[in-house]
Formats: C-alpha cells, structure tokens, sequence
C-alpha cells in the first residue's frame, strides 16, 4: 500500500478482482471444470468474540480495501459459476506460516532471534487462528476432485488457537531461543498503541481472530497433515543460521 490511497486501492482491486475474474472467465471458457479461489478470512473480519468463531456462512464484513476487494471477487466468481456451470471453491485461509513467511510473523522471529524483550507477557487470554502452509497445501490439494466441494467456501486452521504468549514461546522453542516477555498489561498496550498511532497493530497482537471450520472436517473429512508444533518447526528452519 502507498501513501495514495486511492491509486492503492484501483492497484489492490485491479489485481484482486479483475484479474481473478479475467481468469476465472479465460478457465470457463477454456472448459475448466473447477475453480479454485484463494480468498481470505479478511472477508469475514478483522476479529472475534470469545467463543464466537467465524464461520463460513456468516455475512462478509471486512475491514479494509484487501478484505473488501477478497469478498467482491468472492461475488464475481459465484456470478460466474452461476452463468457458465464452471465449479468454484473458496478458501479463506487465516494467517499462513511457512518456509518464507514475511509480514508480522516474520517481524516476530527477528524479535526473538535478537532476544529483544517483548512487551506481551500479558496476552495470555486472546486466541488466534493460524494455518501451516503444509495444511493449506493439503486442502487445496484435496479440493481439486472432491465431490463435496463444489461450489462451497471453506475456512482453514491447525485446529490449535493460541494466545499471542503462547505462539512467542512456542516459536521460541522451535528456534531455541530463550523467550523474554515482559508483562505489560493489555490495557496499557492498547494506550501505547493509539499514542504512537498503530492501534490496528495492537488489535492483531492481543485481540482475537478465530475460524470454525467445522464445516471443512465434516464435509470433506479433512484434517490438518501437521501440527503447530511441527509447523513451527518447519518454518524456522528456513531461517538464515
């Protein structure tokens, strides 16, 4: 995103929704038989309720111009399904890790390689969602040609929320590293946050974002190849020595 925010949000839609269109009109016309479209749980929302999960037929509610343009191609593609009898799949993954992961989860293991001392000792009672990239591989894999998936949005974890102190510490582990976490009380953060103007990030460190995906076990019986543990594991070790 650039500090023009219209030209950012004409560049966010151009791709997110006229180029998955365009392609999605290019695959039925071409004789593809399903189409497989990886959204976001940013069409959903930006956070949850304590035992208020989202879940896939809920109403779209996103928050920002990514979230809102995810939905909108969400939209076309059903149009599109409707008009040409080509199948679409929808996957609205939470926040995925892996070998290669950037953005804040990223941020989050140069802190710890550092052994910078982190303010979140306190953010024990928030849940989030994550999904390895393994597991989200596998789904989408098992997409492809199950009879159940036609035309159906899916949600996708680990199976494992964890609290904002539980993923450092557990992380931590996976590098080896010793975990500094300083307890700062949530109140505060959220304070400190406003007042240096990030308060979004405060929301994704210590609010909770959690997925029901209930619907994905049942219909398809799927379950996740591997666990956060391993997952962890996995995603350090494509980090420089």
């Amino acid at each position: 995103m650039s500090d023009d925010a219209d030209a950012a949000e004409q560049a966010v839609r151009r791709v997110n929704v006229d180029g998955t269109l365009n392609l999605a009109r290019q695959s039925a016309m071409a004789g593809v038989r399903r189409f497989i479209f990886l959204s976001s749980v940013k069409v959903n929302g930006e956070s949850t309720q304590a035992g208020n999960p989202f879940r896939p037929e809920d109403t779209p509610s996103p928050w920002d111009v990514y979230g809102a343009s995810k939905a909108e191609a969400e939209q076309g593609l059903r149009e599109i399904a409707e008009q040409t009898g080509m199948e679409v799949v929808i996957i609205r993954p939470p926040l995925v890790y892996g070998p290669g992961v950037k953005g804040n989860f990223a941020t989050m293991m140069q802190w710890l390689a550092r052994g910078v001392p982190l303010p979140l000792g306190s953010v024990t009672h928030n849940r989030r969602s994550l999904v390895a990239l393994d597991n989200l591989v596998d789904l989408i894999r098992t997409c492809l040609d199950h009879p159940a998936a036609a035309n159906q949005i899916f949600l996708v974890s680990d199976g494992e929320d964890l609290s904002t102190a539980d993923l450092l510490r557990r992380l931590g582990r996976a590098m080896g590293r010793p975990t500094h976490l300083l307890q700062v009380p949530v109140a505060l953060l959220e304070v400190g946050a406003k007042l240096i103007g990030k308060p979004d990030l405060c929301q994704r460190l210590c609010g909770s974002l959690q997925v029901d995906m209930s619907k994905t076990r049942e219909l398809l019986s799927w379950v996740p190849t591997i666990g956060v543990g391993d997952g962890l594991k996995r995603t350090v070790r494509s980090l420089p020595c």
